[in-house]
């Protein structure tokens, strides 16, 4: 079967959605919540429903108290619903066979299993924004398949369902940027768990971008998006995840000597359900014993804490206003930009006399398995980051945000600053 035409697919998405006046064509706002216990981040859609969102997510998902407007099998939208079939769906004669309604195969980013879910209209509320605060509410018109509460099993306790951000045209990205006539690109700025408030993901913008003040609640210093370095934002045939050309790894600033091509073979992608960075065993081992040599004193190790390896007694680690003072490691990217964790984005304190190094082996892959992702850029080390995923431009934006701020220091009130 000749493959669609992504182009046509999206303009007829644009029509097949409600319209837009030329005078709603603001940015969406939504708060990301991060669940305590499994570590994902959530945003609102409507009444209280929560969604997960899954970078590499090629669809909107939710289960449905009733059944809204059903969508034929013969709609343009059915053939996007159906562009990404996740790996572990093995439905037999999915997608094969038009009988009337559309059937889309939503699947949960965590336990891997999929379900056939009949594809629908539905509606999401949110609010536009100046990026600096909320200012009016908006519902946004879009496509979602309808699914079985059985396809919930380990997301969190409120969540109905799960929200796509990847680069497909039924994900949310293209949906909003269809229906809204906003630009395909989010912001995304994740946050840090502890009850410090929400973060925050903002469709259709490539900013201005304000966080407040920890002390004083003023808002920073600029927009934040003046600050971003960008790289290529890419991705493979069949497959939604986001890739960045990492060409090499360095600790404390002095290069990882890695074998030749681990980084080429399987690539570097984002994700946020993996909780932790991982890497692998051809990649993970030279990065932390790097990473363990470079401490400044060779005394602070103590026991294993899993997932996690390397583990430091947290009293003789020094304090920064930037984490621990630990070697940074280094994303080197292709054209030369670095993207750095330092000691806030690259340990994480387990108890209360120990903290660890936040990066983990993968389980499961061989080393230079080209099969297997070299790194998985997990949640923690993208938190207190902003992220600009342009998905026009194809590239990626990203900055640490100052330590005088948070991601959870968006203002989400409607009253000024």
């Amino acid at each position: 079967m000749p493959r669609p035409n992504p182009v046509l697919l999206l303009a007829i998405l644009a029509l097949v959605l409600s319209s837009c006046p030329a005078s709603c064509a603001a940015p969406v706002l939504l708060p990301v919540a991060k669940d305590a216990a499994t570590s994902l981040y959530t945003i609102p859609t409507r009444d209280g429903a929560h969604h997960v969102i899954d970078l590499a997510g090629p669809l909107l998902w939710s289960t449905c108290d009733h059944i809204p407007a059903k969508i034929s099998c013969r709609d343009p939208v059915c053939k996007l619903a159906n562009a990404y079939r996740a790996p572990s769906c093995g439905i037999a004669g999915a997608g094969q066979q038009c009988s009337k309604r559309c059937k889309a195969y939503p699947y949960n980013p965590i336990t891997g299993r999929c379900a056939a879910a009949e594809l629908v209209h539905t509606r999401l509320i949110a609010n536009t924004t100046d990026g600096k605060n909320p200012l009016s509410q908006v519902s946004v018109p879009a496509v979602a398949a309808c699914a079985s509460a059985t396809l919930l099993e380990k997301l969190p306790r409120d969540v109905t369902g799960v929200a796509g951000l990847s680069a497909a045209g039924l994900a949310l990205p293209a949906q909003v940027a269809a229906s809204q006539r906003v630009a395909k690109t989010f912001l995304l700025c994740l946050p840090r768990s502890g009850g410090r408030g929400d973060g925050v993901a903002v469709f259709g913008t490539r900013g201005p971008f304000y966080l407040k003040l920890f002390l004083t609640g003023e808002p920073s210093s600029g927009d934040l998006t003046q600050t971003l370095q960008f790289a290529p934002l890419r991705s493979r045939p069949g497959n939604p995840l986001y890739y960045i050309p990492v060409t090499n790894v360095s600790v404390g600033r002095v290069p990882v000597p890695l074998p030749p091509h681990a980084l080429s073979a399987g690539g570097v992608v984002l994700c946020t359900r993996v909780p932790y960075t991982a890497l692998r065993p051809d990649v993970y081992r030279p990065v932390v014993e790097a990473f363990d040599r470079g401490l400044i004193r060779s005394d602070m190790r103590v026991a294993a804490v899993p997932p996690f390896e390397f583990c430091y007694n947290r009293t003789l680690l020094p304090p920064t206003r930037i984490g621990y003072g630990v070697p940074e490691i280094t994303f080197v990217l292709e054209g030369g930009k670095e993207w750095t964790f330092v000691g806030s984005s690259s340990m994480v304190d387990v108890n209360a006399k120990t903290a660890c190094l936040a990066f983990v082996e993968m389980k499961g892959v061989k080393a230079g398995d080209p099969a297997a992702a070299a790194i998985v850029v997990g949640g923690f080390q993208m938190e207190d980051h902003l992220l600009q995923f342009d998905l026009e431009k194809k590239q990626l934006g990203f900055a640490k945000v100052p330590f005088i701020s948070a991601c959870s220091n968006f203002n989400f009130t409607r009253g000024q600053y």
